[in-house]
């Protein structure tokens, strides 16, 4: 009988603990034993799991499962889920996970009137899953888009994506998209922590904040502006450092192991304090960086290039008389662009007379012909660069600026930011087979000869049960190397709420099938792309005509799609509708509207829906959303 009773526990440890030492199991002051678990099966957004556990059998126990975690150490006050007992054994299905993601966890099992007891942590890493599957636990962001509340610099470890204005993102060696801003924030944040702010992200919807890429005023901006300013005959400036403006830095990657940051330096005052005259300069500098992981890397490399003129030294304009102001090229907001041939060209311009190109020294980064004199009788040197798109020929004083060059499938693409920034600031965009020009429009319009811009890309707009946006422009456009492009700039509460508000926006761009970008109306949020069926399409949807309108803030009205592929709601109500699934192409009253699933930020909680951008044979642009 003692050698019946000796071998079952002989048998149990065996079972419970691989190897026994001692005739009695070790209960400890639980009375359980918890092994740790083992997968059964693993999904792209599921795992089953199972664990075998001994007790005493005067333990009661009011619960048992699993409590999971991205990080080591999880317990139940992370994600838990009940198991299923029997024979000595908890199982259980975790659901709702992320694809490719690793877990943490571990078997729980909580005494009656005692301690939770755990066991041993394990991991298991899902796998790449379905779409369907990934939509189906698909969570949204859930950052607050008024971020007052954690404006202030000791919360900037919580921003994200609060506090960015005039952003710049490329996506570098290590995986990650930097991105880098205009000094700009809610309260002036920003001051406590240098200048050209940088941010990084893996997914372009979390964001990590870095801080300021340089710390003070570099040597060479007083040098350089001194030396102008004794060839103008003018006294030397008594600039005070913290009077200077940071503005508009655009970052690109030129190789494995080179980045280069080109930014602009706006100098306070008047060119002659004593009497009215037009206001200072602003200059471009570079600097580079062989790691930008390393946000404290960026060595600076001078001076680039300041505004020129052709008024020689007749500065002694009104600061008001903006038809009639000094310089004609004004050195801000640069943008930076390697050819398909290998050439490395600057681009720049804002509020003067227009956007002009320089060509730069491939090995330097700057100019590729000497800069002499920034001012001359009758012409601006032209070394300072060529007029390559002018809203209006002849005006000194328009309102464009920001420019963003790309090149894709054959094409220079050229996007303009129109109009003051609080309200009425929007983005067209221009292309070209040559960089330096003629940049059209889609409506024909050559735009470095003059004229208005079109498309529209983004504009102030309103989606119903929300507050919208207005200030959508200043863009930076890039991709992942892969053909997926991708718009952020600035977005601004409107004045009703705090249009001192900016909150950095990132947005999908699809192409039409003619080569033109377009922006998707919903900000973007990583959700899978499963395929849109025909089904999907029919019911109500906001659809707004974003064609421009000074300082508007375009509202959505509800269009219907029928199940008999008539549209009996709305601005095209009595037209009819058809979808090419295949493209993922709606084509209602006549316009194709390219659609894609994104986050809905107006729904209450954030949930997904289908959004769409078209131009109109007008020229005329849409954004909607399917209502939900």
């Amino acid at each position: 009988m003692k050698r019946y009773i000796w071998l079952t526990m002989l048998l149990s440890c065996v079972f419970f603990f691989g190897a026994c030492n001692d005739d009695d199991v070790d209960y400890g002051t639980s009375g359980v034993v918890l092994n740790a678990p083992t997968t059964t099966a693993i999904g792209g957004v599921s795992a089953t799991l199972s664990t075998t556990f001994a007790k005493l059998d005067e333990v009661r126990y009011t619960n048992a499962g699993y409590c999971y975690s991205t990080e080591s150490g999880p317990t139940i006050y992370n994600a838990t889920v009940n198991g299923t007992i029997a024979n000595d054994s908890i199982t259980a299905t975790l659901t709702g996970l992320l694809t490719q993601k690793t877990y943490y966890v571990r078997a729980f099992m909580v005494i009656y009137e005692g301690e939770t007891v755990y066991s041993d942590e394990i991991t298991f890493t899902t796998t790449e899953g379905t779409l369907e599957e990934e939509l189906a636990s698909y969570e949204p962001p859930t950052y607050d888009d008024n971020y007052s509340s954690i404006a202030d610099w000791s919360y900037r470890s919580q921003w994200n994506l609060a506090n960015v204005h005039d952003p710049s993102v490329v996506l570098a060696e290590d995986g990650y998209y930097y991105m880098y801003q205009t000094d700009a924030s809610y309260g002036n944040a920003h001051e406590a922590g240098g200048h050209f702010h940088g941010r990084r992200s893996q997914d372009l919807v979390n964001w990590e904040y870095l801080g300021g890429t340089m710390q003070s005023l570099p040597s060479w901006v007083m040098t350089k502006l001194n030396e102008i300013r004794t060839g103008m005959g003018l006294p030397a400036s008594t600039a005070e450092e913290a009077d200077f403006g940071y503005w508009a830095p655009c970052v690109r990657k030129v190789k494995d192991g080179l980045y280069r940051m080109y930014y602009s330096i706006v100098v306070p005052g008047y060119l002659d304090s004593t009497t009215e005259s037009w206001g200072e300069r602003a200059f471009i500098g570079l600097m580079e960086n062989s790691d930008p992981s390393n946000n404290d890397g960026w060595e600076d490399k001078g001076y680039v290039i300041t505004n020129a003129s052709d008024k020689g030294l007749d500065f002694y304009v009104s600061p008001t008389d903006y038809e009639n102001c000094y310089y004609k090229w004004n050195a801000i907001d640069p943008s930076y662009i390697i050819t398909e041939s290998g050439q490395h060209w600057l681009i720049y311009g804002s509020w003067h007379s227009g956007i002009v190109a320089v060509e730069l020294n491939a090995d330097t980064g700057m100019p590729a012909t000497t800069l002499g004199n920034p001012w001359a009788d009758g012409e601006v040197p032209a070394e300072y660069g060529q007029l390559i798109a002018t809203r209006e020929a002849g005006n000194r004083w328009q309102g464009s600026e920001g420019p963003e060059i790309i090149y894709r499938d054959g094409y220079y693409y050229l996007f303009l930011a129109y109009d003051a920034l609080a309200v009425p600031y929007n983005t067209r965009v221009v292309r070209s087979t040559s960089l330096t020009g003629p940049y059209v429009g889609i409506d024909g319009t050559d735009v470095t000869s003059g004229g208005s811009a079109l498309p529209v890309v983004t504009h102030p707009y309103k989606f119903a049960d929300s507050d919208g946006w207005v200030g959508i422009s200043h863009c930076a456009v890039f991709d992942d190397g892969n053909d997926n492009w991708y718009f952020a700039s600035q977005g601004r509460l409107p004045e009703s709420v705090d249009n001192a508000i900016m909150m950095g926006h990132v947005r999908s761009i699809r192409w039409t099938s003619d080569g033109w970008p377009l922006v998707m109306p919903e900000r973007y949020g990583a959700v899978p792309q499963v395929p849109i069926t025909e089904e999907e399409l029919v019911g109500n949807w906001e659809h707004i005509d974003l064609s421009y309108s000074y300082g508007t803030q375009k509202e959505s009205a509800t269009m219907t799609l029928a199940e008999d592929h008539t549209i009996t709601a709305g601005t095209w109500e009595g037209g009819t509708w058809s979808y090419d699934a295949d493209n993922q192409i709606l084509t209602a009253n006549g316009v194709e509207l390219y659609l894609q699933r994104e986050v809905d930020w107006e729904a209450s909680p954030r949930t997904t829906t289908i959004v769409y951008a078209g131009y109109g044979s007008n020229y005329k642009t849409y954004w909607g959303k399917k209502s939900n």
